[in-house]
């Protein structure tokens, strides 16, 4: 029993020692990781089971390692924004596969690009056609980039000569019947003017609006509790 607590404990430590430094790590999806963060993360996976299984193994191996990792992956961060050759050399270089509507299979082949995979990450992306993009480029992280032609690009309001409003950013004015008061004055709006808005809606009680989001035309959106709900 008190094995089982102990391994519980360090299960918990380590668990929130992982949330910390994925939090410093940045805000990235494992798809957008260059190759020495990709690494330092596994390494960093590694190091935490080891000790959260094994109790003969002390708890610090685990946490001075992860913690040197950090040090290590923030380190050369640093040193990839200041240096473009070091950055070059440690996460490499975008490469161009497709260069006006033509593969270029010698690129390919010494990516061992496999030419079914590029056809399906242009679908995904909405691309047919080859002979439609413009460029396509492998970036560092593995994604695909792709600019199409500019015939093949549905015509943006500049280019009709439109005149636009400028969008403005969505907050969220209200979640669950709540209130969030920051957001409220990020927005720009009292509280007084949204009770007013809300009793323009007919609603009395703003603990009955499940979601409420100023939205990018500058108008509120509401969402009342079970208003998408059957009869």
């Amino acid at each position: 029993m008190c094995d089982m607590l102990l391994i519980a404990v360090r299960a918990l430590v380590l668990y929130i020692l992982l949330v910390i430094v994925m939090r410093l790590m940045g805000k990235r999806q494992i798809g957008q990781l260059q190759p020495f963060e990709l690494v330092i993360t596994i390494v960093i996976a590694e190091l935490a089971v080891l000790p959260m299984s094994n109790t003969g193994i002390p708890l610090t191996n685990g946490i001075i390692g992860i913690l040197v990792l950090l040090a290590a992956e923030v380190f050369i961060s640093l040193l990839v924004l200041k240096s473009e050759r070091l950055r070059a050399l440690v996460c490499g270089t975008p490469t161009v596969l497709i260069n006006n509507g033509k593969l270029l299979p010698e690129v390919m082949q010494r990516l061992r690009m496999n030419l079914h995979d590029l056809l399906e990450q242009l679908r995904n992306k909405e691309y047919s056609n080859v002979s439609d993009i413009a460029f396509a480029v492998l970036e560092n992280n593995g994604s695909l980039s792709v600019i199409p032609k500019p015939d093949v690009v549905p015509p943006t309001a500049r280019d009709l000569g439109r005149v636009v409003t400028q969008p403005m950013f969505p907050v969220t004015l209200i979640v669950d019947g709540n209130v969030n008061l920051a957001n409220l004055k990020l927005a720009g709006i009292t509280l007084e003017t949204l009770l007013a808005q809300a009793k323009t809606r007919q609603i009395p009680d703003l603990r009955e609006v499940f979601f409420a989001q100023l939205t990018t035309q500058g108008q509120i959106d509401w969402h009342l509790r079970g208003e998408g709900d059957d009869d």
